[in-house]
């Protein structure tokens, strides 16, 4: 309990935001909190690892727009 309590100061966490048009804000968005680890990114396709440890893979053929930010 200890070490995994020591390890989460060192663990970075991120608050990734995803919007399907070009705008921030709309109703389209998804936000997801407590993102552990990002695995790929690229401008059509995001891959990353939740706080429950789920493995979300989000596409889209015109291109995504998503920030990124560390908690």
């Amino acid at each position: 309990r200890f070490w995994s309590w020591l390890c989460s100061w060192f663990e970075n966490k991120y608050v990734v935001t995803v919007s399907y048009d070009t705008k921030f804000g709309n109703v389209d968005d998804k936000v997801y909190h407590g993102v552990r680890k990002i695995k790929k990114s690229t401008w059509k396709e995001l891959v990353f690892i939740t706080a429950e440890k789920k493995l979300v893979s989000v596409r889209s053929a015109n291109g995504l727009h998503y920030r990124i930010e560390e908690e």
